[in-house]
């Protein structure tokens, strides 16, 4: 399989993507410190992948939001055993899917896809436990929850990472980017 699955996200430097109710109030309060023009790399990443994997729990949040969908005209699949509403609006770029992620990862390899870029805390854990991640950045930034959403669950085994880069940007932000060794 020649398909490459990368995470992009940020968490609390204690580790938590969202509050235990799934708020997003201290990401949106942290981002206010980046200055005008800064993306920390995310749109470059989102140039390289060509289709975006992520759970109904964060589909619903992105929607939530308002406004014009973030992701164009990118393909974006949302991994749910349950029912997926999605809006008319953007009907043609996303779909709803149950597969096991990976049935779905040699799905989309035969459909030509090369970069996956997968979203989500359960789904990020599932593609995980799954050996379905090839590269990580991790955006941790300046705040400690105590409680919350964790980015990373229960593993079987160690997942054993190698280092490729660390940025540290002057608001704050520390990204550090990893490739997952594969055995």
């Amino acid at each position: 399989m020649s398909l490459k699955s990368s995470v992009f996200i940020a968490t609390s430097l204690d580790g938590y993507i969202a509050r235990p109710d799934g708020s997003l109030d201290w990401l949106d309060r942290a981002n206010e410190s980046i200055p005008e023009g800064e993306d920390c790399g995310y749109q470059v990443f989102m140039e390289s992948v060509d289709v975006l994997v992520m759970g109904r729990n964060t589909f619903e949040k992105v929607l939530s939001f308002g406004g014009d969908w973030p992701y164009g005209s990118k393909p974006i699949v949302v991994l749910s055993r349950s029912h997926v509403a999605i809006p008319d609006a953007i009907a043609q770029t996303v779909s709803a899917s149950s597969e096991p992620p990976r049935v779905l990862v040699e799905r989309l390899a035969t459909t030509g896809a090369q970069h996956l870029y997968v979203d989500g805390g359960q789904v990020i854990q599932s593609f995980l436990r799954e050996g379905l991640i090839d590269e990580i950045t991790l955006t941790l930034l300046p705040v400690l929850l105590g409680a919350g959403k964790p980015l990373f669950g229960r593993l079987d085994q160690d997942v054993e990472l190698m280092h490729i880069a660390t940025k540290a940007y002057e608001f704050g932000f520390v990204q550090n980017t990893y490739r997952v060794i594969k055995k």
